[in-house]
C-alpha cells in the first residue's frame, strides 16, 4: 500500500519534496510546463495544510553529460562553445523556480547556485509558508553515485531540510538516487498526488487490469521493449506492435521489409514472442499496409504500399488505412488500453496520420468506459501534438519510469513510499 501525503499532519512541519522539473529549456526559458503543472496539486495541498517550509528539489538534465555532448557537437560544427552560458541556459534551476512562482502566485525562494549542501540554516530562517527551490541535484556526483555511502552523504543532507519527505517525481521513480530513494533512510517518506495517480493507473495494467486489455507498443526498437512485451503478454488479449519495431516482427514472419528499420539480432526474440502469443491466445496485430518513403526525411514523398510486403527501395514510415481499420476493430471491445510508443514517424507531418488516427481511436474509447493510459515520452508528445491528452484517462509524466512499471519492476522511488 502506498503511503500518501494525505496520511500525515503537515501543520508546522518542514517538508522536503522531490519534484520532476526536468523540463525542456532554451536560453533559460521553460519550453514545456507539463511537469511543473503536474506538481501543483501536491505543492498547494502542502501549503494549505500549514507546512512551515516546503523545500523543492529536482534535477534538470545531467550537467556533466550535457556539457560534454554540446561541446562535441559545437567542435564538430567548427563553432566555439561557451560552457558557462550553456549551463546557465540549460541546467540552472533558478528560471524554473521563477516560472513556478508565477504558477503558484507566490514567491519561490531560490537557495543559490552554490549547490544543495549547507542549506539547513537558510531554510530554517525562512518565514512560515515559504517555498524554497534547491539547485539542480545533479550538479553533485553524489546524487547518481553507484556507491551507496557516497549517495547517502547527499541524501542525509537533503533529509535534514525536512521532517517529512514527499516524493512526487514519478519521472525519476525508477532511479535509485540520493534525492529519490536514499533520502528515505533518514526521514519518513510518503507519495505525492502525482505519484499516487501514476501508480494507481499503471500498476493495475500489470497486476489486475480490467479486461479485455489491449496494449499498443510502438517505437523504434524491439530491444528496448522486450521486457514490457513479455510482461503485457500475461494479461493482454491483443498486442498492437507498431513503429520501427514492427518491421523486425514482419521480417521474423518472413515478410519483405525493404529498407525499413530492423534489428536482425532481435529476430529470434521476435519469433519467441510470436510463438508465446500464439500458444497463449494473444492476438498480435502488425501493419497490413504502409506509408513508405525512399529516405528517412521529413521532405520525402509518401508512397502508399497496399500490402504487407515492401519493395526493396522503400522503408516503412507509417501505417496505411487498412491497418488503421484493423486498429479500430481490435480496440473496439477493450476495457483497458495501454499505449507506449508511436506507430509511425509522427514528427514528420507527412507520416503522422497513423499515430493521429490511433490517438483518436483511443481517445474515443474513454467516454465509453474504457480505461485509457498513455505512457512513454513519444506517445505523450504525440497525444499533445494532436490535442488529445485531455481525452485520455491518464497520460503519464514518466517515460522510463512508466515503461519499467509496465515491465512489472519495483521502482526505488515508489517502494520507499510503501506502508
Amino acid at each position: 500500500m502506498l503511503k500518501t501525503v494525505k496520511s500525515l499532519d503537515l501543520r508546522g512541519k518542514r517538508v522536503v519534496m522531490r519534484v520532476d522539473f526536468n523540463v525542456p529549456m532554451k536560453d533559460g526559458v521553460v519550453q514545456d510546463d507539463t511537469r511543473v503543472v503536474a506538481a501543483l496539486p501536491t505543492i498547494n495541498y502542502i501549503l494549505e495544510r500549514g507546512a512551515k517550509t516546503l523545500t523543492l528539489m529536482s534535477h534538470l538534465g545531467d550537467p556533466a553529460k550535457d556539457v560534454k555532448s554540446a561541446r562535441e557537437k559545437a567542435e564538430k560544427a567548427g563553432k566555439s562553445f561557451d560552457e558557462a552560458a550553456f549551463i546557465q541556459g540549460k541546467c540552472r534551476v533558478r528560471p524554473v523556480a521563477e516560472y513556478l512562482a508565477g504558477k503558484l502566485g507566490k514567491p519561490v525562494v531560490f537557495a543559490g547556485e552554490d549547490g544543495c549542501f549547507g542549506k539547513k540554516s537558510f531554510i530554517d530562517a525562512q518565514p512560515d509558508g515559504t517555498v524554497i527551490m534547491l539547485e539542480n541535484t545533479r550538479f553533485h556526483k553524489e546524487e547518481t553515485s553507484k556507491d551507496g555511502a557516497e549517495r547517502d552523504r547527499l541524501a542525509k543532507e537533503l533529509a535534514s531540510y525536512g521532517d517529512i519527505f514527499v516524493n512526487d517525481a514519478f519521472g525519476t521513480a525508477h532511479r535509485d538516487h540520493a534525492s529519490t530513494a536514499s533520502i528515505a533512510k533518514f526521514v519518513p517518506a510518503v507519495a505525492g498526488f502525482l505519484m499516487e495517480k501514476e501508480v494507481n493507473y499503471l500498476e493495475p495494467v500489470v497486476t489486475n487490469p480490467k479486461k479485455p486489455l489491449v496494449a499498443i507498443i510502438g517505437g523504434a526498437k524491439v530491444s528496448s521493449k522486450i521486457a514490457v512485451l513479455e510482461s503485457l503478454l500475461k494479461n493482454a488479449s491483443a498486442l498492437v506492435i507498431g513503429g520501427g519495431m514492427a518491421y523486425t516482427f514482419l521480417k521474423a514472419q518472413g515478410h519483405k521489409i525493404g529498407k525499413s528499420l530492423v534489428e536482425d539480432d532481435q529476430l529470434g526474440t521476435a519469433k519467441e514472442i510470436l510463438a508465446v502469443a500464439e500458444k497463449t491466445g494473444v492476438k498480435i496485430v502488425l501493419p497490413v499496409d504502409h506509408l513508405a518513403a525512399e529516405a528517412f526525411d521529413a521532405a520525402s514523398k509518401p508512397v502508399p504500399v497496399d500490402g504487407i510486403d515492401l519493395p526493396d527501395n522503400l522503408m516503412g514510415m507509417d501505417v496505411g488505412p487498412k491497418t488503421i481499420e484493423v486498429y479500430r476493430k481490435t480496440l473496439g471491445g477493450a476495457k483497458t488500453i495501454v499505449w507506449n510508443g508511436p506507430v509511425g514517424v509522427f514528427e514528420f507531418d507527412a507520416f503522422a496520420k497513423g499515430t493521429e488516427e490511433l490517438a483518436k481511436i483511443v481517445a474515443a474509447a474513454t467516454p465509453k468506459g474504457c480505461i485509457t493510459v498513455v505512457g512513454g515520452g513519444d506517445s505523450v508528445a504525440a497525444v499533445n501534438k494532436f490535442g488529445l491528452a485531455g481525452k485520455m484517462s491518464h497520460v503519464s509524466t514518466g517515460g522510463g519510469a512508466s515503461l519499467e512499471l509496465l515491465e512489472g519492476k519495483k521502482l526505488p522511488g515508489i517502494e520507499v513510499c510503501r506502508a
